[in-house]
């Protein structure tokens, strides 16, 4: 029992988690930019190329290569697909420690990721870190397998995300085409927010900027490189920002992340890819032509009706029934006189035909045939005129029976 004047403990009040935030989501600008891409315009990037790891004092580290192509990719449906293929490697040393990147990945003409593997190592002994993650693409989701081993310790992490919510995602395999695209356009969408995944696997945004221009100098050869730097913004870590030198044909000239102590530079000014031009089809008018004046034209057709009228002839002569047959079809027509000229001809013609069954001796003069409906045969007025009316006994003694 409580002493007097004590105050009794106040209830605790739990407090109710807060719902989650709604996922991020990619805005117009970045989905009408990609609904420009096409087909045709990425046929035009599809090439490979090499950088060389640089570090502050101009050391070689390691080497940087991209290359994209066209590929086919067979679905989870067992269908087959044709896709652009990305595979870009990097390997080097980072203060003398072996480290490296691999990423290959297919993707649609609009920058859909079908499948993607992504590797990152480092072996810093003792303890030697190796990451992978791949992306899969099914009927309605996202399918994110992360596997993570920090020396003999590994760690695996499987995520799904809906369709519904992956409108504008950028995997790291389409952020490489989608990078040569601007470079080919020069030009980079303004204000666009496409989603990406940070290195926690968790959606956020991903935006370009447009730098300006810088010439490049390598040797005697020099090229205007523009400037795109992109942002990821993560919502659990601070932003990673990249900066990517493109050439007029959206070759990568140069690469800096910030804050990184290396950069990847082009060895050698490549050759410049230009758009295929294409001379315009030739237009002909349409003349009008009048071949009764036309000497040559009207010498072949008289040619071709002397030719037409002798075969004519010569086969009316090897064939004399030909002639009988259609004399008396035209008599035997002249002299029913039917309404329908063609049903008649059919039903004259076709005791004629080879699969035509033979008729039997007695058969009713009524005959439903074939060429006609059943409407089309009623009984003649005359025959029923000529028909004896039955007595009303046999008539009653029938309908009874």
């Amino acid at each position: 029992m409580p002493g007097k004047g004590a105050k009794s403990p106040e209830p605790e009040v739990r407090e109710e988690p807060s719902p989650p935030p709604p996922p991020p989501e990619a805005n117009s600008a970045a989905l009408e930019f990609l609904a420009t891409i096409s087909k045709e315009e990425i046929q035009l990037l599809y090439f490979s190329e090499t950088l060389s790891m640089l570090s502050e004092s101009n050391q070689i580290l390691g080497e940087y290569s991209l290359d994209v192509k066209q590929a086919y990719y067979c679905n989870s449906e067992g269908d087959l697909i044709l896709s652009v293929l990305v595979h870009a490697t990097s390997r080097g040393q980072l203060e003398e420690i072996p480290c490296g990147t691999s990423i290959s990945g297919y993707v649609s003409w609009n920058l859909e990721t079908y499948e993607q593997h992504h590797h990152e190592f480092m072996k810093f002994l003792p303890l030697s870190t190796d990451k992978k993650t791949t992306l899969l693409r099914q009927k309605e989701d996202v399918l994110m397998t992360r596997i993570l081993r920090e020396g003999e310790a590994i760690k695996t992490e499987k995520t799904s995300f809906n369709l519904s919510i992956m409108d504008g995602f950028i995997s790291e395999s389409a952020n490489l085409v989608l990078l040569r695209v601007m470079g080919w356009r020069r030009k980079v969408p303004q204000n666009a927010k496409f989603l990406t995944f940070d290195g926690e696997g968790k959606l956020c945004y991903s935006t370009y900027e447009a730098l300006g221009f810088q010439t490049i100098q390598l040797g005697s050869k020099q090229a205007e490189a523009l400037v795109v730097e992109q942002t990821m913004h993560s919502n659990e870590d601070i932003p990673m920002t990249w900066q990517y030198y493109l050439l007029p044909d959206g070759h990568l000239a140069k690469r800096i992340q910030v804050g990184s102590p290396f950069c990847c530079i082009i060895n050698e000014m490549p050759i410049m890819r230009e758009e295929d031009e294409f001379d315009p089809k030739p237009v002909f008018e349409k003349k009008h032509l009048d071949w009764e004046e036309d000497v040559q034209l009207f010498a072949i057709f008289r040619d071709r009706k002397e030719e037409l009228q002798a075969s004519h002839t010569t086969y009316m002569q090897h064939h004399p029934e030909a002639r009988t047959l259609i004399s008396d079809f035209l008599l035997f027509l002249l002299l029913r006189q039917p309404s329908n000229v063609v049903t008649f001809a059919a039903e004259y013609f076709g005791p004629f035909a080879r699969g035509w069954r033979p008729l039997p001796p007695f058969r009713s003069s009524n005959r439903p045939s074939p060429f006609r409906s059943h409407r089309s045969f009623p009984v003649p007025r005359t025959l029923l005129e000529e028909m004896p009316e039955q007595p009303s006994e046999e008539k009653t003694e029938e309908s009874s029976s």
